[in-house]
């Protein structure tokens, strides 16, 4: 019944990452931050699970106070997050 969850996306933060960044082509740290309501040292912990699994690249500009992150999802993280929101929904369903 649990197969196709994805652990690494199915940590709630991970996964409201995750929709934000399949709506989108690209997310500021910043924004992702705001969005999520969570600290930078949590977002950034989050981000760097999903960046070790290859779902999430970065790019960053800058440095030190006038430095920005900013995140897309790839294809392999478009792929997991596909099959993981059909297994939630067959879950849900009961199938």
């Amino acid at each position: 019944m649990i197969d196709g969850l994805d652990p690494i996306i199915h940590v709630p933060k991970r996964l409201a990452a995750m929709a934000v960044l399949a709506n989108a082509p690209s997310v500021s740290f910043r924004f992702l931050k705001d969005h999520l309501q969570i600290s930078e040292s949590d977002l950034s912990k989050q981000m760097s699970a999903l960046e070790a699994v290859g779902y999430v690249s970065s790019t960053k500009v800058g440095r030190g106070r006038g430095g920005s992150t900013t995140y897309r999802m790839t294809q392999a993280g478009q792929k997991a997050y596909e099959q993981h929101c059909s297994a939630l929904l067959a879950l849900i369903r009961g199938a």
